[in-house]
């Protein structure tokens, strides 16, 4: 499963941000104008996802065990939706 989903370009077009599902974990990449963090926790390790919903875009909240949380922003809704079906499904198996 090589899933990837990417922020939506109308708020950041040149440095969206992005999620991207393996075998044994996630991958999420956070974009700024001159750096980036890339983000790899495996499925057994995440505790939570959260989602805050706006009015056109979402933001994710992924609440790894003993780290602290990763933000990722303006994903649209539906995309928000099936990244924390995705990653609660992966977690429960």
């Amino acid at each position: 499963m090589n899933e990837r989903f990417s922020a939506s370009g109308l708020m950041n077009p040149f440095f969206p941000d992005e999620v991207t599902f393996g075998e044994k974990g996630v991958t999420f990449k956070v974009r700024k104008l001159f750096k980036s963090n890339d983000n790899f926790v495996f499925y057994s390790d995440i505790s939570g996802v959260e989602i805050e919903s706006g009015v056109f875009f979402s933001t994710i909240r992924i609440i790894p065990r003993m780290r602290p949380e990763i933000i990722i922003n303006n994903f649209t809704r539906g995309d928000a939706k099936k990244v924390k079906e995705l990653i609660l499904a992966k977690v429960q198996s």
